[in-house]
């Protein structure tokens, strides 16, 4: 049986201060239908960090998963930079 392909993002990471979790902000930019300037947009996701290796101000490849929590339905996939 064949999975789906999951959802991908990138994003920095803005909090590490949980055990094996942090929060990652994505930034978007979004045509806006009427005006044609693009607006950005931010959202949070709570991610899965089993190792916790990430830092603050890293920035991170995340992808979907099954829900791990309340609120968790992400995880780290890799780094992609060390903040500096």
């Amino acid at each position: 049986m064949e999975r789906n392909l999951r959802k991908e993002r990138i994003g920095v990471v803005q909090s590490t201060k949980m055990q094996k979790s942090i929060v990652v902000s994505v930034e978007t930019k979004v045509m806006h239908p009427k005006y044609g300037k693009f607006v950005k947009s931010t959202k949070k996701f709570m991610v899965h960090d089993e190792k916790d290796e990430c830092g603050q101000g890293d920035t991170v490849r995340i992808m979907e998963t099954r829900p791990l929590s309340k609120l968790k339905c992400w995880r780290v996939v890799e780094i992609i930079e060390r903040a500096k």
